[in-house]
């Protein structure tokens, strides 16, 4: 793979850091919680040689700067969109594929919500939605979700990052189980996720998406949440068969978010089907947009 180039772009009040590398068609890779850009490398080393691969660190986490000492509510997704968008004129590019997943995918939605004119398809690895509804707050999920409501307390980002081991323990914990079947898909990198978090400001970075977004989450969860227009943009979507977070049974209402909509399971993968199984992930990402 050639080098990755990293860069950090002054853009819409912050410091924005992305890596990139290849030379082709422009793929925006936005990541989720607890990641980084160093989630998709697996991916960007697969896809260079045919696209330019473009995956910045969101507001909040990584080495894009932190300009609210947090807590901080005002992280939502439509923060975030600004950000991306600001840091496609930045590029010069008129036009982008997004991959995205978890966090990454509510960003993608409202990039696609915001410009669609800007944007040549969407890939999600996962997709949460506001489809989902109240089976998110079941009594049988509370043991999958718990996290969203810890990650609202003010004392979590002390307590996680207390001691290298106490941060270690949560989110390597997390990356593992949320891989499912594939438990060491990020045995490789774990220490530089631990590092990553021990960083001023990368903890609470990550936890204000949870404090921004959990209005939404209760409306999620009251099955109150409105139900925009249809993305028109072409959708491709592949859903780990194995994620303990995200059954695949909730893919059932995206034909009422996604008009436009390529839908499977992705075998043998959970909540990273990009770590998990990265030869597999790159290939369904070059498959759709070769189409495009």
């Amino acid at each position: 793979m050639p080098t990755i180039r990293h860069d950090t772009l002054p853009l819409n009040g912050l410091d924005l850091h992305v890596a990139q590398v290849g030379s082709g068609p422009p793929l925006l890779l936005l990541h989720g919680w607890p990641e980084f850009w160093l989630t998709w490398e697996p991916v960007m080393a697969r896809l260079s040689e045919r696209f330019t691969c473009i995956a910045p660190d969101l507001r909040g986490f990584g080495r894009t700067g932190k300009p609210d000492a947090g807590p901080n509510d005002k992280v939502g997704p439509k923060a975030h969109v600004q950000d991306m968008l600001a840091l496609l004129d930045a590029l010069g590019l008129d036009r982008v594929g997004v991959v995205s997943h978890d966090v990454g995918a509510y960003v993608a939605q409202g990039l696609a919500h915001a410009a669609p004119e800007r944007m040549d398809g969407l890939f999600f690895f996962d997709c949460p939605y506001g489809g989902i509804g109240p089976r998110l707050g079941a009594p049988e999920n509370l043991r999958e979700i718990w996290y969203q409501s810890f990650h609202l307390m003010p004392y979590a980002a002390d307590l996680v990052g207390s001691s290298r081991e106490a941060c270690n323990t949560y989110v390597g914990g997390i990356l593992r189980h949320w891989s499912g079947p594939n438990p060491h898909a990020f045995d490789d990198v774990i220490e530089d996720f631990v590092d990553n978090f021990l960083q001023p400001g990368n903890l609470q970075g990550g936890f204000d998406w949870y404090l921004s977004q959990n209005a939404s989450r209760i409306a999620m969860i009251r099955g109150e949440a409105p139900v925009p227009k249809p993305i028109a943009v072409p959708t491709c979507i592949r859903w780990g068969d194995s994620s303990p977070l995200f059954p695949y049974a909730w893919t059932d209402r995206l034909p009422e978010y996604f008009s436009n909509l390529d839908l499977a399971p992705f075998p043998g993968a959970a909540h990273f089907p990009h770590r998990e199984k990265p030869d597999a992930a790159a290939a369904e990402i070059g498959n759709f947009f070769n189409r495009r």
